[in-house]
């Protein structure tokens, strides 16, 4: 028996006994236009559309794509939707338990099929980052030729996971995390719908958003979570979902936290003063309350990013660099596992020695150029690199420092109108100390007057 997405021994029994199968399974679209969200992925013409034979007519056939996105956006759905509509035949291998061998059978088959009954093969391939190169070579012939038409899935960023030759023989196609909206939608049709819970609960606003918010765009999680508070609910001969019942049945209190309000900036200004102020504790504290409100993990790391540079600077060079490798970490993995690494940056930016002289060095440079303090840049400084700049004096006595022994050269950097000004004054906090002996030596090496 050819391995199959859904087998018709699981559709009978789930349409004898609909809850014998999880609330997510019963819920499935069953043609892409009651897919939820993605809808820049479900436009006339578009590649999904002409798997399902859509508008697939012609010589330019549909093309193997691969559907990049994270958990619950319904990368498994979409597949499951064009098994339920295409004619073409279909067959699901997961690269958790399949090897070459499950891949070559599966195109033989395909060969066959083609050949002997024209009959052309769609083969959804799942967590298709866990094959090794080797295995997803052995994809490429077939991909290729068209022997099957590929739909792959993962959540994991294809430019580092898959191989270029697959990459450059399929469409990727990038699901979005689904939106509060798309998600309240979701859940309403879950309430109402006979294949759901047909009307036997309902979702009070205050409960609904904290579902919402422990979701975090994951159709999956949502429709798992409603399913347990509802039975809760049930059992206690109740037909409305209290936020205390779903407190209880996904043991996750409800975060006082607005993404879009006060609370979202009260607690994000607190995230950075506790960092700023050394606080370790505390900044986790917040870190955790934001993680567990469904924040958004990238405005988070946008925020430390910001904090290496504004409270730490040059006290701890390593700051900035570490904040910047959580935000690219950030973006590639995504939650759950991103908090582990907004953890890691957290901790390393709280207990880093401070300094905001960078931030006050910049600023006071803005406030002097927005003060009309600018001038002319000193002739010699300019470019002579064109034909006649000599003739005007640009570059003309200027002294090349690595000519010198000390390598620096005493001659006029900055305009007449600010060149006794001193911008940046470092601390001697950490490795800034470093940094401030510097300043003071080449200040003085270049002759400028102290003020």
């Amino acid at each position: 028996m050819e391995p199959d997405l859904f087998t018709a021994a699981a559709e009978e029994r789930q349409e004898k006994d609909p809850a014998a199968s999880p609330l997510a399974v019963r819920m499935r679209p069953r043609t892409l236009d009651e897919v939820v969200g993605q809808q820049h992925l479900l436009k006339p013409g578009s590649p999904l559309r002409r798997l399902v034979g859509e508008g697939a007519g012609g010589p330019a056939g549909p093309s193997s794509v691969i559907l990049w996105g994270p958990p619950g956006t319904g990368k498994t759905t979409l597949a499951y939707v064009v098994s339920k509509a295409t004619d073409k035949r279909f067959v699901e291998l997961s690269a958790i338990t399949a090897g070459v061998k499950e891949v070559r059978a599966v195109i033989d088959g395909a060969r066959r099929a083609t050949g002997g009954f024209g009959k052309e093969t769609v083969l959804f391939l799942d967590e298709i980052h866990r094959f090794s190169k080797a295995q997803q070579d052995s994809l490429l012939p077939a991909v290729e030729n068209r022997w099957v038409t590929l739909i792959a899935a993962t959540t994991e960023n294809p430019y580092f996971s898959v191989i270029s030759p697959l990459l450059s023989r399929s469409l990727l196609l990038t699901l979005e995390p689904l939106t509060d909206d798309d998600l309240r939608g979701l859940l309403q049709r879950a309430l109402t719908d006979e294949r759901g819970l047909g009307g036997a609960v309902t979702l009070p606003e205050d409960t609904e958003d904290h579902l919402l918010r422990i979701a975090g765009g994951d159709a999956r999680r949502a429709l798992t979570a409603l399913e347990a508070a509802a039975g809760a609910a049930l059992d206690k001969g109740e037909t409305e979902i209290a936020l205390a019942t779903l407190e209880e049945t996904v043991d996750r209190a409800a975060v006082k936290y607005d993404r879009d309000g006060d609370q979202h900036y009260d607690v994000a200004s607190a995230l950075i003063k506790s960092i700023r102020g050394s606080d370790v504790d505390a900044a986790l504290h917040y870190l955790a309350r934001m993680i567990e409100a469904g924040e958004d993990p990238r405005f988070i790391a946008r925020r430390l990013m910001i904090s290496a540079s504004e409270d730490i600077g040059l006290a701890d060079p390593n700051a900035l660099p570490i904040a910047v490798a959580a935000a690219q970490a950030v973006a590639m993995i995504g939650f759950p596992e991103a908090a582990l690494t907004l953890s890691h940056a957290t901790i390393a930016l709280a207990l880093a020695p401070k300094s905001n002289a960078a931030t006050t060095a910049i600023g006071a440079a803005l406030d002097d150029v927005r003060g009309g303090l600018a001038g002319p840049v000193p002739a010699h400084l300019r470019d002579g690199h064109y034909k006649g700049a000599a003739k005007l004096g640009h570059a003309q006595g200027y002294v090349y420092p690595h000519d010198l022994p000390e390598g620096i050269a005493q001659q006029q950097y900055a305009p007449d109108a600010i060149k006794e000004r001193e911008y940046y004054t470092p601390s001697r906090h950490g490795a800034e100390a470093r940094y401030a002996d510097a300043v003071e030596w080449t200040r003085k090496h270049l002759g400028r007057k102290r003020s």
